[in-house]
């Protein structure tokens, strides 16, 4: 069942956002005069978790999430719910469906983004290529993730790539749900190989290698564009027919616009199952990390620059029920009391967080996570807490990067590891006073940015700045950090 909180009745026009996650599927109902929160809902969402390093979700299970979730904002809305006049719709991209064109009908589970089954397509394909290709083409380094698993599909069950099917991610499918229209964003389609970065457009260079065409995938979203609520699902969900849907935005890009206007050019750090940064720079071929997204431009001129990090929550799960607790929310409980103790690890103890990467010494495992400079007094909370660090580390990495070249001016944190205060005061200890922001609806920052093209002002998630720690603590996180790079380097993890 769908958890729900009800903030305040709304008392004109509202606006939902949607948020499909990888784990969780979010949705909230926003005032469209004042932007208050006046009803939000959340619906778990089932991965099917394999030992080769494979992620999947059913359709069906979507379906009930997004059934549960409008649902639920309809109950607590009452007769509010006839005032809802738009919708915006966030996903997780980078996910495959095969699915009927026609129709909508899944003929495969989604394969999610981080599913690891693809590798040795990925390797093959990179045989084919140079890296130069990839640097003019998606302005990235290496083989996209999703067009190696197109190729891993196909080789599967070629039968479903026929003219009669699509593939779509988690976005489209939703978007379709609600318009009957396919459509994608920019930030799915470069995870699978389709959006020339540099010329801003789908590009069947890629596709071309494994043999496939264009029309396999939806047309790009332009812009902030909208299309109708259609018909039978206006019927369905008890909505008038034809309201503007928004959409789809890839999640990160629903966070950025969550934060533009905190500051005049804010570093969005979500704090999800992944960790990324995303910020606008000016239209570059640069390559500001090699895993970089370099999508259209969201606000203006220019670029958005989604940085993935090589860790996320994921990690920080493993730390709280390996190390603490099994049940995560006991495990989230002793964590605080841990930190409350200490914040940084003890000098020389380093942990690499990279637990969804391929072995750097044995490429045939699975698992790039360690630890160093254990010792016999090291206890678990030592190890939370260089979790923690190495996570931060990472993300501090990153963001110097787009700071350095003076192409952010604050750091808006949000996601749900935001809410672990030890996350934010580790931050806070590694830049200026005053730079860091915590948006306050950390879980539902992205449904609120899903809602830009609908109404801007709205959209922008409250936030508030995180008090730098005292100097001592500020110079042993420092140290910790020097002690994270020198590690990294010496042994080429990266």
């Amino acid at each position: 069942m769908p958890s729900t909180r009800k903030r305040r009745s709304a008392q004109g026009r509202v606006l939902i956002g949607i948020d499909v996650g990888t784990t969780v599927l979010k949705a909230c109902a926003f005032d469209a005069d004042s932007g208050a929160l006046a009803a939000r809902a959340a619906h778990r969402l089932p991965v099917r978790l394999l030992a080769d390093g494979g992620r999947e979700q059913t359709v069906r299970a979507l379906d009930r999430a997004f059934q549960g979730v409008l649902a639920a904002l309809r109950e607590h809305l009452g007769r509010h719910w006839a005032a809802v006049s738009g919708i915006g719709v966030a996903a997780q991209g980078g996910s495959s469906i095969i699915a009927d064109r026609g129709t909508g009908a899944p003929l495969t589970p989604m394969v999610l983004w981080n599913d690891a089954r693809a590798h040795g397509h990925a390797a093959s394909i990179a045989e084919r290529t140079t890296p130069e290709f990839w640097r003019e083409f998606t302005l990235r380094d290496g083989v996209p993730h999703g067009l190696a698993r197109l190729a891993w599909l196909r080789d599967r069950a070629p039968q479903l790539f026929c003219d009669a099917n699509i593939h779509i991610g988690a976005g489209e499918w939703m978007f379709h749900r609600l318009t009957g229209l396919w459509r994608q964003d920019p930030g799915n389609a470069i995870q699978t190989g389709a959006y020339n970065a540099a010329a801003k457009r789908l590009d069947p260079a890629a596709f071309a290698l494994i043999g496939l065409a264009l029309p396999l995938v939806a047309r790009l979203r332009q812009g902030h564009e909208t299309a109708p609520l259609c018909t039978e699902t206006a019927r369905r969900l008890q909505l008038p027919s034809g309201i503007p849907v928004a959409g789809p935005y890839i999640d990160q890009e629903a966070g950025y616009l969550s934060a533009v206007g905190v500051s005049s050019r804010p570093a969005h750090c979500s704090l999800g199952t992944a960790w990324v940064c995303n910020y606008a720079r000016p239209d570059s071929r640069a390559l500001d990390s090699p895993a970089q997204l370099a999508l259209g431009p969201v606000t203006g001129e220019g670029q958005l620059v989604v940085l993935p990090l090589r860790t996320g929550n994921t990690a920080w799960d493993w730390a709280l029920t390996t190390l603490l607790d099994p049940d995560l929310p006991n495990a989230i409980r002793k964590a605080e009391a841990v930190f409350r103790t200490r914040l940084a690890p003890p000098p020389g103890l380093v942990a690499v967080p990279h637990l969804a990467q391929r072995n750097p010494l044995f490429p045939e495992a699975y698992g790039a996570g360690t630890f160093w400079g254990i010792n016999a007094a090291t206890d678990t909370g030592d190890l939370v807490r260089a979790v923690a660090a190495g996570m931060v580390f990472e993300l501090a990495d990153a963001l110097r990067r787009a700071l350095s070249g003076g192409l952010a001016d604050c750091i808006v944190v949000g996601g749900g590891a935001s809410k672990a205060g030890c996350f934010c005061r580790l931050i806070a200890a590694l830049f200026p006073g005053g730079w860091v922001q915590r948006q306050r609806e950390e879980d539902w920052a992205v449904a609120r940015g899903a809602v830009y093209a609908l109404a801007p002002a709205i959209a922008r998630a409250p936030a508030d700045t995180v008090r730098r720690p005292g100097a001592s603590l500020c110079r042993a996180v420092e140290d910790a950090e020097n002690h994270y790079a020198q590690v990294r380097q010496r042994f080429n993890l990266y």
